[in-house]
């Protein structure tokens, strides 16, 4: 490549001289206004490997070999006040968490000033006519109330849009955006990239997306990089790339996507859960976007889950997805309606109350939060025995003991505690935790998402063998349709609060009738396996033909 932007020679990133390599002889080059996308698995050095384009490779990680030049510049030779000017007009960054990386302390306005009072020589009516602009760009229509909100009071989407306006605000030559859209909704997140997109093909910026969504690189990125436990295994176009992948790893990659298993065909029987007519109101706070009131979260939905079978609920954020399963475990109080379990209703004191809080268990979205971290495993696990008198505590241990087994997980993990397992690890854990009752009702509330692609087809493949083994039936909650399109058995979905279809998957899936529904299958595009060993893109509705042409 000619006159690259970015260029990375020879890149080891290591802890001290003598320690643990995190990156090892990286070698890549960024033209300006390039798309590339760096995928790997967690643990794989593709952050650090972008902080490091920055200089803001964490303590006591540092560069033990090679060189990054930008526009023909070495950073070795430049000094601490050269790379912070270079951070900002020349490289910026958009962290995963925008409520982490923004400070909840401060005015919106504050923090988007503070990178053109740096790096700006401008006045300030012409920084905040500048602000002004950029958010109104971004989607943010009353940008004078913006400016003087705080983080806390904008949604995981209207914050990312923020730290979008605020890495753009700068013009910069070189973006390094790293999993911008993790946490969103399929539409929220096809929203910002499309921003994102947008915005850097207006000033020309040149994009480092770090990503473990493989679908999303391959619909917005022009070329694709692989890592693999710090090392550069496999790059080039991203068609070709994905369409005939040469390394080992990359094959892995591919083949751990979702794909869609056969339907099963589950017998007619009387519903294990009822929810009929569910209303739930929240007190709506006065805010920026809010005048008080009432919130209607769920609104009249009503639903049958059988015995034996998965039923997915999806939406976008605000849907009233999560709020419909914490009523139903019994988490959340609801205004009006009913939740029934085997005929019965589950009010404290009801008939058949006990029988319900001993058979339905709730995996939550994540893992580290949900699991006392003062608690060794097996303490966190045996907690569910404590309330069955049928077993003794003299069993615990064994029962423990197998429940770990039953998730691909020893023994030895029961004397561990939260922090020192993995993401996947915590999540077989608060599996183990849920099952060990042998429930005949678990809630799977957002348990894959945070998850990077092959943990996620490893967790998805062990609840599907589980659900199969003890025969629970599943509300499984997600935003993610690829995972539906692997596990569920019928779908339900919500907008607003409100049931707007439901049916089977493949109905659903192939055949939507609702324009919400549509909108929500336009927002993701599909991996089809080729004969290659490969994957190539499609588009699951005519609405995704424009992001399609978009992204071309």
């Amino acid at each position: 490549m000619s006159n690259p932007l970015l260029e990375i020679r020879d890149v080891t990133l290591g802890i001290g001289r003598t320690g643990p390599k995190i990156v090892k002889g990286a070698n890549l080059a960024i033209a300006p206004g390039e798309i590339v996308g760096i995928v790997g698995e967690s643990g794989s050095g593709k952050t650090m490997l972008g902080r490091a384009v920055l200089g803001l490779s964490p303590a006591p990680i540092s560069m033990t070999a090679g060189e990054i030049y930008f526009k023909g510049a070495a950073y070795s030779g430049m000094s601490e006040p050269e790379m912070r000017a270079l951070r900002g007009a020349g490289v910026t960054m958009v962290f995963q968490e925008p409520m982490t990386s923004l400070n909840p302390a401060m005015r919106i306005g504050r923090q988007l000033e503070e990178g053109l009072e740096l790096h700006g020589n401008i006045g300030r009516k012409e920084r905040k006519a500048r602000m002004l602009d950029m958010l109104r760009r971004v989607g943010i229509a009353d940008g004078e109330r913006a400016l003087a909100a705080y983080p806390h009071e904008f949604s995981g989407g209207m914050r990312q849009r923020i730290m979008i306006a605020s890495a753009m605000l700068m013009r910069p030559a070189l973006l390094v955006a790293d999993e911008p859209t993790t946490a969103l909704d399929a539409v929220t997140q096809r929203d910002v990239m499309d921003l994102l997109v947008d915005l850097t093909r207006e000033f020309g910026t040149a994009v480092i997306l770090i990503s473990h969504d493989l679908p999303m690189v391959a619909r917005y990125c022009s070329r694709i990089v692989v890592m693999q436990t710090g090392e550069i295994v496999e790059m080039g176009e991203t068609a070709e790339l994905l369409g005939a992948p040469k390394h080992d790893y990359t094959r892995k990659l591919l083949a751990s996507l979702p794909m869609r298993a056969s339907a099963r065909a589950l017998p007619e029987t009387r519903p294990i859960v009822s929810v009929e007519k569910l209303k739930v109101d929240f007190a709506a706070r006065s805010g920026l976007f809010g005048r008080g009131g009432v919130k209607h979260a769920v609104r009249d939905v009503s639903l049958d889950i059988r015995p034996g079978e998965v039923l997915a609920v999806v939406g976008g954020s605000g849907s009233g997805k999560t709020t419909l399963a914490r009523v139903i475990a019994g988490l959340t109080g609801h205004q009006g309606g009913h939740v029934l379990f085997n005929g019965h209703g589950i009010r404290p004191g009801s008939a058949g109350y006990d029988d319900y809080r001993r058979n339905c268990q709730m995996v939550f979205q994540d893992p580290f939060s949900s699991l006392d971290p003062r608690m060794k495993v097996g303490a966190l696990i045996a907690e569910g025995l404590q309330a069955l008198h049928d077993v003794p505590s003299s069993e615990h241990a064994a029962r423990v003991e197998k429940a770990l087994e039953s998730v691909a997980l020893n023994a030895s993990f029961a004397s561990r505690f939260p922090h020192e397992l993995s993401g996947g690890q915590r999540q077989r854990v608060a599996i183990a935790r849920a099952l060990i009752r042998r429930p005949s009702f678990v809630i799977a509330d957002e348990a894959v998402s945070a998850l990077d692609v092959t943990v996620r087809a490893q967790i998805l493949k062990l609840l599907a063998d589980l659900q199969s083994q003890f025969g629970f039936a599943c509300l499984f909650i997600t935003h993610d349709l690829s995972v539906v399109e692997q596990i569920a058995d019928r779908v339900v979905v919500m907008h607003e609060g409100r049931i707007v279809e439901e049916g089977s998957r493949d109905e659903i899936l192939d055949r939507p009738r609702h324009d919400y529904t549509r909108r929500l299958l336009s927002a993701i595009p599909v991996l089809d396996t080729t004969p290659a060993g490969g994957v190539e893109l499609r588009w699951r509705t005519e609405l995704g033909q424009g992001a399609k042409a978009f992204a071309d």
